[in-house]
């Protein structure tokens, strides 16, 4: 008779520890404390470039604020795409690739609403880069992502794109005439410099270095971040920085896997992605905002820049760089005011006016 009792009561607790163990697996996402050896994370730069750079600080953060739970591997130069660029937010959505640092100029053909960043002569500055990207606009473009099944996680910087050339100063919008220019291959962008007279030109940066050391190509443009890496000044003399549009980077995960993460995982990786995020803003920035990013990299980051003055820098290599006065700027935005209506209306009203709107704070 025990022993019956002592059996039954055997299977009972043999059932409470099943059910209790059932009941907190489905409590959990599948695959939610199972981690990958390795997260793959996709950028178009090596890790010299201030946009390596900002890849490699989050991925040492995020091993670091998970306890070693995630590891993300940057591949960089494209590697994951194959050189399609502008795949790579297709791909981490479908899950192919986990993460991504990535420019909005790449991924706008999948989220269009990143084109409000390329709309010309719009934000102009540091001050309001920043308030479009912390505002309403920012709110909008990570929603947008979201809808096509990737994260926005943080904000990181590639630059305010400059033009440079070897032939001529650029202060009006007639000396852009006639100009053979190797540009992004994003529509906005052929767009703006065809209506400027000039001959745009998509190709890898291989085959532009190519064509301007034949002289096929006149120039290209490009953030400080691009120029002083590739040293620039081997192939043009003439650099004006007109800060025409802007190019933002954006740290995001594929959504399917980034809800099946932990909350206290996708906290410390959002936690990563915005301080490597603020690291990398302060890279771009560096030299070109007066002391303030310099001081964020010594204080917070204990990072001294190589080129603490990067025009300069250029300068001392040989280069000429111009600045635009406000009635120069003023006579550009005259003359790419039909491009700037066409994209506007592209983007709609609603986005348009989430951007004026954060503008005027």
């Amino acid at each position: 008779m025990k022993k019956t009792l002592f059996g039954k009561a055997v299977v009972k607790w043999a059932a409470l520890c099943l059910s209790v163990c059932v009941a907190a697996f489905l409590a959990f996402p599948a695959g939610a404390a199972e981690f990958k050896k390795e997260y793959k994370m996709q950028l178009n730069v090596g890790p010299t470039f201030y946009w390596g750079m900002g890849a490699v600080k989050f991925a040492e953060l995020a091993k670091a604020k998970t306890g070693g739970k995630i590891n993300i591997k940057p591949y960089f130069g494209s590697s994951l795409l194959k050189g399609a660029q502008l795949k790579s937010a297709q791909l981490v959505a479908n899950g192919v690739i986990d993460c991504a640092l990535e420019s909005t100029i790449n991924i706008s053909p999948v989220i269009p609403e990143c084109n409000i960043f390329s709309l010309p002569f719009f934000i102009n500055t540091y001050e309001n880069l920043d308030k479009l990207e912390n505002g309403k606009t920012g709110k909008a473009v990570f929603a947008a992502m979201d809808k096509k099944g990737i994260v926005g996680l943080a904000w990181g910087e590639n630059g305010f794109r400059q033009v440079t050339n070897s032939k001529r100063a650029i202060h009006k919008p007639e000396d852009v005439k006639g100009l053979r220019l190797r540009v992004v291959g994003s529509p906005i962008f052929i767009d703006i410099f065809r209506q400027l007279g000039a001959d745009p030109v998509d190709m890898n940066w291989g085959d532009a270095v190519t064509a301007f050391q034949q002289g096929v190509v006149d120039g290209q443009e490009n953030p400080v971040g691009v120029l002083l890496p590739v040293q620039i000044w081997q192939y043009h003399k003439y650099a004006t920085f007109w800060n025409y549009l802007v190019d933002p980077l954006i740290f995001y995960w594929n959504k399917k896997e980034w809800n099946a993460f932990p909350k206290d995982i996708q906290k410390a990786i959002k936690e990563a992605a915005l301080e490597a995020g603020e690291y990398e803003r302060a890279l771009c920035r560096a030299g070109l905002d007066g002391e303030k990013s310099i001081n964020i990299l010594k204080t917070k980051f204990n990072y001294t820049m190589d080129i603490p003055e990067p025009v300069k820098h250029m300068e001392a290599k040989g280069t000429t760089v111009t600045f635009l006065t406000d009635e120069e700027r003023n006579a550009f935005i005259a003359a790419t005011k039909p491009v700037f209506d066409k994209w506007v209306k592209e983007l709609g009203a609603d986005l348009y006016g989430k951007a004026t709107a954060d503008l005027k704070k």
